[in-house]
């Protein structure tokens, strides 16, 4: 990709174990720029994923983003966190390094803003955890959508079943308000008026195609120069990665631990890779293919507290607010998401 023209991205991230994929996958694209980092509580508090964070781009060899701290709980509700997940730091199996800089002096809702208006019109905005700090900041700065040149999220399922509830995703379920706040403000900005602003939603109707299982893995490391002892649902529990490489093994011990849960749940020895999946259509949306909808989040039903509703037909005679990722191709997916990690681990070594 010589040559390419860098895209600031602005990501929002939980970081546990597909949040930590997804900012390997930014940090490898010589189309992106990564010009902050937002820490949302989610996947692990708040203080842990501000720690993550630091400690993936002393890992990466990256300076000069800043990383920011976001609300320690959800609008309205206390927090619920994922440790059985993604492991006790979030990270599972892995340890990174000490970090190198500290977090910005200020929060990361004031950072979506500064961001936003520093890159008026080509900020890409990025979330993969909870939207809490994306409403705080749209409460700051109502032009917000109008700022960016293009939303993704990873949240939601689509006329699919949930990962949390029988019908809810994880991201959203966390903070629901948050989500619905944020879909409304997006609506009432963009709407009929210009459905090319719309922010992309990627549910896990359409994540859960992105199945990295241990092989896909080993071509990861293969690429890297760094191939270590394959994975099997075999080993022990807590197998460490043998790779020499410092960040194919941080991601294999984390993945280990990602691929156990799922065992685990009674999916197989593999790991859904939502979040970097999502970080890939940031910088492509031409990844996915997708339809327009109005979603709302619902927040009172009794079994459906969280779920996200698309409609479809134009039922509620409301304003679009989003498009939908309905279908996506894992290989070329998992195919680009090598092509760029690989290179970059072994450059690192």
């Amino acid at each position: 990709m010589t040559g390419a023209t860098r895209q600031p991205v602005f990501a929002d991230v939980d970081t546990g174990v597909d949040d930590a994929m997804a900012l390997a996958y930014l940090f490898a694209s010589a189309d992106a720029e990564v010009v902050g980092i937002a820490s949302t509580a989610g996947n692990v508090p708040v203080d842990q994923v501000c720690v993550n964070n630091l400690g993936l781009l002393s890992l990466c060899g990256v300076t000069g983003v800043p990383v920011s701290k976001g609300a320690e709980n959800p609008l309205s509700i206390p927090l619920r966190t994922a440790e059985d997940t993604h492991g006790p730091e979030g990270l599972g199996y892995a340890r990174l390094p000490a970090a190198d800089q500290a977090l910005t002096p200020y929060d990361a809702a004031d950072a979506w803003v500064d961001a936003a208006h520093a890159h008026p019109g080509e900020l890409i905005g990025l979330v993969t955890g909870p939207l809490t700090n994306l409403a705080l900041a749209l409460r700051k700065e109502p032009a917000l959508p109008r700022l960016l040149r293009r939303l993704v999220i990873m949240g939601g399922a689509f006329d699919y079943r949930g990962n949390t509830t029988a019908v809810a995703e994880w991201n959203i379920s966390v903070d629901p308000e948050a989500a619905a706040e944020v879909f409304a403000v997006w609506g009432a900005a963009w709407g009929l008026h210009k459905p090319t602003h719309l922010p992309i939603i990627l549910g896990l109707n359409l994540t859960e195609n992105a199945v990295m299982t241990p092989s896909i893995l080993a071509r990861l490391a293969a690429a890297a120069g760094a191939p270590s002892a394959p994975m099997s649902v075999l080993d022990d529990r807590g197998t460490r990665s043998t790779a020499a490489n410092p960040l194919i093994r941080v991601l294999e011990d984390a993945m280990r631990f990602y691929f156990e849960f799922h065992f685990d749940q009674g999916e197989g020895y593999l790991a859904h890779l939502h979040d970097p999946l999502a970080a890939a259509v940031a910088l492509d949306p031409e990844l996915v293919c997708y339809r327009q909808a109005t979603v709302d989040v619902e927040l009172t039903g009794t079994l459906t507290r969280a779920m996200t509703v698309a409609d479809w037909n134009g039922r509620w005679g409301r304003d679009l607010n989003a498009h939908v990722g309905v279908e996506v191709d894992p290989a070329v997916f998992f195919d680009r998401f090598i092509a760029r990690v690989g290179p970059f681990a072994r450059d690192l070594a």
